[in-house]
């Protein structure tokens, strides 16, 4: 049995999705779907309190895989009128679904879901945030830095939903928040003091570098397909697949490789409320106070036994003497 996916899910525009290019897209949903395992099965052998970075890989390889999914079964689409190169209308992966309230009889509400989109909108700002967690930019800096991420993001479905000229303004708006994250990622942060010292400084400047490439790759790619529908939706799928699969599951391999040296309690990332020796033991060390302010450890028990020590070292101290003759005579 082939696929039939679009065959049990038929397209909906003029120009739409081909079997062939839902065969890859399956193909790009198995390299998600496997990349998943294999970083959950890495995530257990780090220690407890040492998983964020992993952690953030897990959410963005799954958003990834589930987005795959829905485009591999031709799923998440809406019809919009093309501007150039013809007439009819191009799949845009956003789906609109209408429903029918029985009490309002003439109105119909759109319910809008994201499908592409809602993937580089979780993904996209989790990746920027997996590099600059290792750096030493300010909270600020990462904040702005991510919201760019979204405005990217946003502007491109706006853009994708506008069948007029009109669409070229909201992508103008998301070059200019790229242009603001490629400042950060290769100007800005590189120049901050890295908590894990300067050795882990070359790696990011590789990986800032290969990611802020891609980066510029994903406008062109828009541009010729969602923007000026110069590739039919096929090569548009291709072209998209190479970029996440590089920007995602290769990417993130290569970053958490790079950190497997790095001494984690550098970056300041532990859990305040645990903490876990090598083998993932709780340890549970009691904090008390002794008299004079200073802590004690193991709930004061060394302090009581010392304190004990000093009260009869004290009573003999005091106690008179007591001198005995040879006869035995006090």
């Amino acid at each position: 049995m082939g696929n039939e996916a679009l065959e049990v899910n038929p397209p909906n525009a003029t120009y739409n999705l081909s079997t062939n290019g839902s065969d890859w897209l399956w193909t790009v949903f198995s390299i998600f779907g496997l990349s998943l395992f294999i970083i959950a099965a890495w995530t257990f052998t780090r220690p407890r309190g040492a998983r964020l970075f992993h952690q953030i890989a897990i959410v963005v390889i799954t958003t990834g895989a589930l987005s795959y999914f829905s485009m591999a079964s031709d799923l998440g689409a809406t019809p919009v009128p093309v501007e150039f190169r013809g007439t009819g209308t191009r799949q845009i992966w956003v789906r609109f679904r209408l429903f029918h309230f029985a009490m309002f009889s003439t109105a119909h509400f759109a319910f809008v879901q994201y499908v592409r989109y809602i993937q580089w909108f979780i993904s996209f700002p989790l990746l920027l945030l997996e590099l600059l967690l290792a750096t030493g930019l300010s909270l600020s800096d990462v904040f702005t830095t991510l919201f760019m991420a979204i405005v990217l993001v946003v502007t491109g479905l706006v853009a994708a939903l506008v069948p007029s000229t009109y669409k070229w303004g909201y992508y103008t708006f998301g070059l200019l928040a790229l242009f603001y994250i490629w400042y950060v990622l290769l100007q800005h942060a590189p120049r901050t003091t890295f908590a894990a010292g300067a050795s882990f400084k070359a790696g990011y400047t590789m990986t800032a570098g290969y990611l802020s490439f891609l980066l510029l790759l994903y406008p062109l790619a828009w541009a010729l397909s969602e923007g000026a529908n110069v590739i039919t939706v096929t090569s548009e799928m291709i072209w998209f697949g190479i970029l996440d699969i590089l920007a995602g599951p290769v990417f993130l391999f290569f970053f958490l490789w790079k950190l497997r040296g790095v001494d984690y309690a550098a970056f300041g990332l532990q859990s305040g409320k645990y903490t876990y020796n090598g083998v993932g033991e709780k340890q549970a060390a009691a904090t008390t106070t002794t008299a004079n302010g200073q802590p004690a450890v193991n709930g004061g028990a060394n302090v009581a036994v010392a304190r004990a020590d000093s009260d009869a070292a004290a009573v003999d101290a005091t106690a008179p003497t007591v001198t005995t003759s040879p006869s035995g005579n006090v």
